[in-house]
């Protein structure tokens, strides 16, 4: 075991969870309407204990066991064979990297909340959640992490732009789109209640997020350092050109455009974060900033879907993004470790589409699965009444965001 590392991992694997709780929580939480704002928190810390279960019981198996192509073997159900002797890879102990994981398995499905928030049932957003882990991101986890098809491809995922984004984006259309809009889109949508909680929630992520990318080194090393200062630049990069993009167009610069920038150049660098040099974060940061903004525009208004908080468009679009620009930013020509495929660029970057492509089908039909299951079972939607009077706060919780 190595010390340093483990010591790095720890630190990263908090990190990680920071993200979520509070950072994601209040991040959206700030987005949404004052009479939805403690649904959305709700929703985002019930993802976190019911992902953290799942991961234990078969989710860390089915992900990390085994050999096979596209499923561990279930030996490790329960954390079956893992004690305090056991070492990851000769690094860090493996209920370490258990942990580390399992703030994973939980920040990408309350990445998809922003998809549903101020109308979706609680019990649903259980049921989907339970199932989405089990069926989508542990499978996916296992072919890009685990040793799986993917991963004997080739592949290039440093930090989840497939397995996180990618997953947690395509999945988020999904269920906007079978879930419906929310009453009155798109005309009569009003603006976040609080940019300043929402703000403070983008301010945790950027933070977190350097456990996210430089702690998929899984090593305090030259290429975590990197992936931090990688990350920090597409991030700081991609909040100005959304900013500016804003500006021309509204006339002023909006603090929800800034922050929704800057985590658009979070994800986007994320899958090529320990592969590249800093002028790839910067063209990363610029790219995501364009093409991400571009779509939010697209989703809403052009294929008429109320992903509410442009996950997709942020997320999905972004992972997707990054792993496909992935191979030539990681060339010693931008700067980067030139981890590429023997066959160069176009090889590799054939290898990043065949990824995007299967993982993205793979996720749509599975999720539409789950969300028909879950339909039948428990019901999407909360009541007119409840989504259009009382809020999700008084409708499902019983109690309210603010008294005033």
């Amino acid at each position: 075991m190595n010390e340093a590392n483990t010591a790095w991992i720890l630190i990263s694997t908090a990190l990680v969870l920071f993200m979520t709780l509070p950072g994601l929580a209040l991040f959206y939480a700030g987005l949404v309407g004052s009479k939805n704002a403690l649904s959305t928190l709700s929703q985002c810390f019930v993802i976190a204990c019911v992902a953290s279960i799942i991961w234990f019981v078969a989710g860390y198996s089915i992900a990390f066991s085994g050999d096979g192509m596209y499923f561990g073997n279930l030996e490790k159900m329960f954390l079956s064979g893992i004690s305090l002797k056991t070492i990851w890879d000769d690094n860090i102990p493996e209920t370490l990297f258990v942990m580390f994981q399992m703030t994973f398995a939980i920040i990408t499905p309350a990445l998809i909340v922003g998809a549903y928030v101020e109308r979706i049932k609680f019990s649903a957003v259980i049921m989907i959640t339970s199932l989405w882990l089990i069926a989508v991101y542990s499978p996916i986890t296992h072919w890009v992490w685990g040793g799986g098809w993917l991963s004997q491809m080739g592949i290039m995922d440093f930090a989840g732009g497939l397995v996180v984004h990618t997953t947690a984006g395509v999945s988020a259309l999904v269920i906007a789109k079978m879930l419906g809009p929310r009453s009155g889109f798109p005309s009569s949508i009003k603006p976040p209640h609080s940019p300043v909680i929402a703000m403070i929630g983008a301010a945790m992520l950027w933070v977190g997020w350097f456990g996210f990318n430089a702690g998929s080194a899984l090593a305090a090393n030259q290429n975590a350092a990197m992936a931090m200062l990688v990350t920090h630049i597409s991030a700081a990069t991609a909040t100005i050109t959304w900013m500016t993009i804003d500006w021309f167009k509204n006339g002023k610069p909006g603090l929800v455009g800034m922050i929704t920038g800057m985590v658009a150049g979070l994800a986007t660098v994320t899958p090529a974060s320990g592969y590249i040099g800093p002028i790839g974060g910067l063209i990363l940061g610029i790219s995501s900033g364009v093409i991400c903004y571009w779509f939010v525009g697209f989703v809403k208004n052009v294929i008429n879907i109320d992903d509410t908080l442009d996950v997709f468009a942020v997320h999905g679009v972004g992972g997707i993004l990054g792993t496909l620009l992935c191979a030539t930013l990681a060339t010693s020509y931008y700067g980067g470790l030139g981890d590429v495929a023997e066959g160069g660029i176009a090889e590799q970057t054939i290898t990043q589409l065949i990824g995007v492509v299967s993982v993205t089908i793979y996720t749509v039909i599975l999720t539409a699965i789950i969300v028909i299951i879950t339909n039948m079972l428990v019901g999407l939607r909360v009541t007119a009444h409840e989504e259009n009077s009382d809020g999700l706060d008084l409708g499902s919780h019983g109690e309210s965001s603010y008294h005033l």
